[in-house]
Order: structure tokens, then sequence, then C-alpha cells
């Protein structure tokens, strides 16, 4: 995924580090052998590459990731999209980079062969049919599916405590050896809104915004950069939606983003640009779990 994962152990009695690291690297390999953007030879690639009409058939992980696509997809109106990248690759944030921005011939060509409305889902048995033209990017979901995915396998090895992270993507588990929660402050720009401490206790943290990796993110209904969004947090029991939403969120206008976190209830909050000055915007959801000092 072009990034690196950690994980911190309050260790169970008999606790085997090599055995543990050996699996969780075996678990990434796996989801990235289907998932990966980056790998021509993944399940995903694979499908991008696929001709017009050609049925992928989707194993469990795939699966339950599509599924989950497809619902903040159509909650958000698509500013989540699954399939969208062409538009990725054309601004140069896939596998290729690129030697100048797109204009406005191959952004439009872009977004006519992409788009979730033009695949073809269907659950039993899971399988996404290839519409022609259309590639998957997963990136604004795996990661936080990913991260979801080490938790389950640390409880299915008896580490039932611990702080799980894979690109700043963050779910804690159980309490630290102190008998605190699992701390974690969400960056903000220097001199700007006050760092956000979380604790988090059977919670994950997702974080998406421009201000370290620059405007990378592209609304998938017009093609173009998203300049309005510093950072978006999102706190929520699931690290592949917290992914996912932080990421639909950001897409959105501020005010469109603030109602669709109202109306689903989630716990965000937003950092945004207009001209030279940032707006910071809690949730309802967030202000209710937050303690004053």
């Amino acid at each position: 995924m072009g990034t690196s994962w950690s994980v911190s152990v309050a260790a169970p009695p008999g606790f085997d580090r090599g055995a543990t690291a050996a699996a969780i690297e075996a678990r990434l390999e796996h989801i990235l052998g289907q998932m990966s953007h980056w790998r021509a030879d993944s399940l995903l690639g694979r499908f991008n590459a696929a001709p017009a009409g050609a049925w992928l058939s989707l194993p469990a992980d795939f699966a339950r990731v599509m599924d989950a696509a497809f619902d903040v997809a159509e909650r958000s109106a698509g500013a989540f999209d699954p399939a969208v990248g062409v538009l990725v690759d054309i601004w140069g944030h896939g596998p290729v980079k690129v030697a100048r921005p797109p204009g406005p011939e191959e952004i439009a060509q872009a977004l006519s062969v992409s788009g979730y409305g033009r695949l073809l889902h269907e659950h039993e048995p899971a399988r996404l049919r290839q519409p022609g033209g259309l590639r998957l990017d997963l990136s604004g979901i795996a990661k936080g599916f990913a991260v979801d995915a080490l938790a389950l396998l640390l409880r299915e090895r008896g580490c039932d405590h611990a702080l799980v992270e894979i690109g700043g993507e963050l779910v804690g588990m159980g309490l630290r050896p102190d008998g605190d929660p699992w701390w974690v402050e969400v960056e903000t720009p220097a001199c700007e809104p006050e760092l956000l401490r979380i604790a988090l206790h059977q919670l994950a943290v997702a974080t998406s915004g421009d201000y370290v990796r620059g405007r990378h993110t592209i609304d998938p209904r017009s093609g173009l950069p998203v300049e309005h969004a510093v950072s978006v947090s999102v706190i929520h029991p699931s690290a592949m939606l917290a992914d996912a939403w932080a990421t639909a969120l950001g897409v959105h206008a501020p005010l469109a983003a603030q109602n669709l976190a109202c109306r689903e209830k989630l716990a965000v909050r937003l950092l945004t640009r207009t001209g030279d000055e940032l707006e910071e915007w809690l949730s309802p959801a967030l202000e209710a779990m937050i303690e004053d000092d």
C-alpha cells in the first residue's frame, strides 16, 4: 500500500513475537494479493485489465470491502467511489507517475469510463462485471480494512490489548499495560487548532486530507482534485468505514460534509480551507464524546 504498519501489544502470557509478526506479514500479503492498485498481478489488477463483459469472482475479503464501498458510495451520493482508478492514474497518484496534470479532454474521457454505477455487482455468488475500461482503486477503504483484519488476527491469537496502525489509520483494543486506554493524537497543521487526543478503546480513527501529501484526493464526480479539505478525521468502531467516510466527507463541500456527518451520526472533525482561512468543525457525535480537562 506504499506505507508502513506497526502494532503495539500488551503481550499475553506465552506471547510469541516472531510468530505473530510472521502472521501479520502473511495476512497483509494476502490482502495485497487481492486489492493492491499497485500490483498488476493482484486480483484487482487483473480485473482492471480484463475485457468488457468479464466477470471476477470475489473472495470473502474482497467481497466485504466491495459491499462496504458500494454502501458508502450510495450514502455519500458518489463522493466515495471505488471505481476511480483511471482518474487517480491520470493525476499521477497511481502506480505510474505523470509528467503533467491532465487536460479537460483527458478528464472527460476518464470520467466516461469510471464510476461505481457502471459496475454490475452480484452477491450470490459474489462477483463483479468489468464494463470495459474501468479501473478499481480501493485506496480509500482497503487500508482501513487491513487495520481491522490485523486487529481480528491478534484477537484470534489471544492478544486482546493492542494498538494497530497502517499509514496513520488506527484501531485500539482493550487497554495499555499501565491500565490507560490507547491514546492517539490526530495531527493538525502547525499553529492551527489544538491536537485532538483520542482514547481508542474499541474504536478506530482514520484521517484524510492534503496538508501532508498535497491535494491527492480526487472528486469522483468532477474528476478534479479536492482543494478545501485540509484534514478530515472520523472515529468509528470500524477502521474500514472510518477510512471510507473520511474520504467521502473530504470530497463534499464543507456544509454538505457537515450535513452528511450529522445524518449518518458520525464522529467527525473537519478542518477546511476557505482562501487563507482554516475552519474547524466538530460533529455532534464527536462533541458528545469530548471531556474537558
